[in-house]
């Protein structure tokens, strides 16, 4: 027998549940309850449209899917319960589900929330299971499915150890290292790792710090990136770099290792300080702890196609999104009518472009 229940933060969540979440986090520290709480306390604080639905069969979890609505001008449009933050969104699920029973829960979904215009869920891995079940519960529920691209992401497989990884960068790369790493401590540089404890507090003024100070756009939710630190030293998930400069700091790199796995999570560098590459050699220190320290099998820079990124990364894939329209509301069925012609409109330039090169 099928249910489904409701809940509206982590911390309502029972016991059976977080067992769930806690399955769902040996794979990513994004699908588990602490990330969670952070995304709603630091970025939807008191927002009554979260909803984390919860299916179960015969009173045991096997999905959840946290989920955001906001109201539209002729409906509600519900999304993933996650942003810019988020490098990788999935249902959580136990093993056999299938898609006709995440359609009940997205069944619920389509109830709580009409007259239902649209479903949006991303970013998320389109190689996965939890992606294809999605894709058919939404069809069966009547809604009409599009996938859609999000963005690259470049990654590491890790099958040498540190030396003989560092020997096969590029020479540039080398270059830089070697050359810059005497030029730092020559002037008065170090570069520290801090995982938690007694210098927590002081590695999050020095991220604030530099970030401040950095090319980069002041964050929208300044809280985020600061308790997901600390959240990341309590669970011992925390690797963050800093490079300091006669006691300033100048550099910070925030990586997060979890289940065998180091990602790459934020980087800024104070642009008066530049010419130190002391970002370059922050990648070199704390690539070299997690691979020989941490042996992780895996190193992931999450989101983007940058090309420095290349540099470390040997491997691509992409994140992929899900955008659904129910045709039986007016906003529905003009978002799929923009949909499907904006789809055909592509498709068309890019056959005349093909054929101007051709």
């Amino acid at each position: 027998m099928l249910t489904v229940s409701i809940y509206r933060h982590p911390d309502e969540i029972p016991g059976d549940v977080q067992q769930l979440f806690a399955a769902g986090a040996t794979h990513n520290i994004e699908h588990s309850t602490a990330w969670y709480a952070n995304l709603i306390d630091s970025v939807y604080p008191g927002d009554d449209g979260i909803h984390i639905y919860v299916l179960k069969n015969n009173g045991m979890p096997v999905a959840a899917l946290p989920l955001r609505a906001t109201m539209a001008t002729l409906g509600q449009q519900v999304q993933s319960l996650s942003n810019y933050y988020t490098a990788l969104y999935a249902p959580l699920i136990t093993p056999g589900l299938e898609s006709s029973d995440l359609a009940v829960l997205l069944a619920a979904v389509h109830d709580a929330h009409a007259p239902l215009a649209s479903v949006r869920l991303a970013p998320m891995d389109p190689e996965s299971a939890g992606f294809g079940l999605l894709m058919n519960a939404l069809k069966t529920v009547g809604l009409v499915p599009f996938k859609f691209f999000c963005f690259g992401n470049w990654y590491l497989p890790v099958k040498e150890d540190w030396p003989a990884y560092l020997q096969n960068r590029n020479g540039t790369v080398r270059s830089t290292l070697k050359r810059m790493g005497k030029k730092f401590a020559a002037v008065g540089g170090k570069l520290e790792l801090v995982q938690g404890g007694d210098e927590l507090e002081r590695g999050v003024a020095a991220y604030l710090q530099v970030y401040a100070s950095s090319w980069k756009t002041p964050e929208p939710f300044p809280q985020f990136v600061p308790n997901l630190i600390r959240t990341c030293a309590a669970h011992g998930w925390l690797r963050l770099g800093i490079a300091w400069l006669n006691g300033e700091p100048v550099a910070v790199q925030l990586w997060i290792v979890a289940n065998g796995k180091a990602s790459i999570y934020k980087l800024a560098h104070d642009e008066k300080f530049k010419t130190y590459a002391s970002g370059t050699l922050l990648t070199s220190m704390l690539m070299a702890h997690v691979m020989q320290h941490d042996q992780v099998t895996e190193v992931d820079y999450l989101m983007g196609d940058d090309p420095y990124k290349q540099l470390w990364m040997n491997q691509r894939r992409e994140r992929w999104g899900i955008i659904a329209y129910n045709p039986k509301t007016l906003p529905g069925l003009l978002g799929l009518g923009k949909e499907v012609l904006g789809r055909r409109l592509k498709g068309a330039l890019s056959l005349k472009s093909w054929i101007a090169g051709w």
